[in-house]
């Protein structure tokens, strides 16, 4: 891997939590990892997921190796993404932590299946992808993964998840086109689209951006 070598050094003083606080200005789609087969399963909500290469198919994520769910993808060698719908605020804060479930008691009140990995893939996801490790780049706090696409499962629905300014929402056009007369919301409509998505049924989701 290609590496770049800096011979000037740059005093900073960014803190953790002004960088914190600058990345939750990004607005992203949510959606769970998991890891492990049969009982021994866990699985974490992230907003790190992002396309790698189309040929092959290819993603990355950022995990933290402070998660209990790394292990196991280094154990196993295989990972699930799970692109949460509008609707998928409950599994996505079961995947948090909240109320302190841990493990495969995350799973519990959400169906899933497997793929060639074996990894759990959540059914209803907007889109279920099935990864086998390709490679680690370990820096810092995190870990950058690699992971190859073994399989992909994808929903009719196109309102995603998304996270921004330090809360999950459903994606503003869903909310918006539950106001708007049904005539607005066919398809290809200048206001709205008939899957929740951006006008012209693009599929993206927004937070709208408090002034």
């Amino acid at each position: 891997m290609n590496s770049i070598v800096r011979s000037v050094s740059i005093e900073t003083d960014v803190t953790s939590g002004d960088f914190r606080k600058a990345m939750r200005q990004l607005t992203g789609g949510v959606s769970v990892i998991t890891a492990g087969r049969g009982r021994d399963i866990l699985g974490m909500t992230v907003t790190s997921v992002s396309s790698l290469s189309v040929d092959p198919p290819a993603l990355i994520v950022s995990i933290n190796r402070e998660s209990s769910s790394w292990p196991l993808v280094k154990r196993y060698g295989f990972f699930g993404v799970n692109i949460l719908t509008s609707d998928q605020i409950d599994i996505a804060e079961r995947f948090t932590g909240k109320g302190g479930l841990k493990g495969a008691d995350r799973f519990a009140g959400a169906r899933w299946t497997t793929r060639a990995s074996s990894v759990p893939l959540l059914v209803g996801a907007l889109a279920a992808i099935d990864c086998e490790v390709e490679d680690i780049v370990e820096r810092h706090s995190h870990a950058i993964v690699i992971g190859r696409v073994l399989d992909v499962a994808v929903s009719a629905r196109t309102a995603a998840l998304a996270y921004g300014r330090g809360a999950m929402s459903p994606s503003i056009r869903t909310r918006m086109r539950r106001s708007l007369p049904r005539s607005a919301c066919r398809r290809g409509s200048p206001h709205g689209s008939s899957d929740g998505g951006t006008p012209g049924g693009t599929g993206l989701a927004f937070l709208p951006h408090p002034i």
